[in-house]
């Protein structure tokens, strides 16, 4: 009776779960190679924006003079000040019509050019995908020649849509190719449900193709308005008067205008970046959700 007692508990009892041996056990070592190469990148970048701030609040007498990795002993905003007074908001407000406009166009048009690639039956529109293909091999600055003339030639030389049309022409073509990549991976079946309840190809852009790519769509409008903002080249050479100077080309002056005064210089580059700092501080959750949509599909 006792041994078939003890049988009985024994059967009853659970069943105790295998241990894990030590040596199967995953161990993390730490990477320090990889942490070492990380602070010194760190250094990389922190230190030249760490010495532009600092002396851009030095004073203009003694700077040569004085330590350059140490903060100043009398700070002073008189240098941003100087920015400000010399048009730099004209500039500003130059550079945000520019870009705004820009980034506008290269959506309106690249969004629409990517769906006919995508969802078009005709062979015509798909071989067009070449054609954006070959827009990437084409330097900018090999056409900048054609690209004055042709802005001379329609009047609209030192004018703002003279900068705004060309940068939206070379930033089609990539912002095309991120599209209808991003587009190919929508499934055709919400498109045919859309199509047989009576939808057209506009209902169905605005309806389903837009919603669903707009992590892509906000993180090449980021990126090309970062390509605008920064533009140099076609500003210098299709833009004459000083109202229609942008950021990059006043800066430009700004270092001409300023040379031995180097901290002026600085406090005018430091202005120039407060935008795109403050973009990526908007948009950076959009922008890396956007560049990491494809990977999930």
């Amino acid at each position: 009776m006792a041994a078939s007692s003890v049988m009985r508990e024994t059967s009853a009892a659970p069943a105790a779960m295998p241990r894990r041996s030590p040596s199967r056990r995953r161990v993390r070592r730490p990477n320090l190679l990889g942490a070492l190469g990380g602070i010194v990148w760190l250094a990389i970048v922190i230190v030249p924006v760490y010495w532009a701030v600092i002396a851009s609040l030095r004073p203009q007498e003694g700077f040569f003079t004085a330590d350059p990795l140490l903060p100043p002993a009398h700070p002073t905003l008189a240098n941003y000040r100087l920015v400000l007074d010399n048009d730099f908001a004209h500039y500003f407000l130059n550079s945000v019509i520019v870009t705004g406009a820009t980034t506008l166009l290269t959506l309106a048009v690249s969004f629409m050019a990517a769906y006919a690639i995508v969802r078009g039956d005709r062979r015509s529109l798909r071989l067009t995908f070449n054609l954006f293909l070959l827009g990437l091999a084409i330097p900018l600055q090999a056409t900048i020649i054609p690209v004055y003339y042709l802005i001379a030639k329609a009047r609209m030389y030192d004018t703002l849509p003279a900068i705004i049309l060309p940068s939206a022409a070379f930033a089609i073509p990539l912002t095309v190719i991120i599209l209808v990549n991003f587009l190919r991976d929508i499934p055709d079946e919400l498109f045919e449900s859309m199509r047989v309840d009576g939808a057209g190809d506009w209902r169905m852009l605005w309806s389903l193709a837009l919603p669903l790519a707009r992590p892509a769509i906000i993180t090449v409008a980021i990126y090309d308005a970062l390509n605008v903002w920064n533009g140099f080249l076609f500003p210098l050479i299709l833009t004459q008067s000083p109202d229609k100077r942008v950021l990059p080309l006043a800066l430009w002056t700004f270092q001409g205008q300023f040379t031995v005064n180097v901290p002026a210089v600085l406090a005018a580059v430091l202005l120039s970046t407060l935008p795109v700092l403050a973009l990526y501080v908007v948009g950076r959750r959009q922008l890396i959700g956007g560049l990491t949509a494809g990977f999930g599909k």
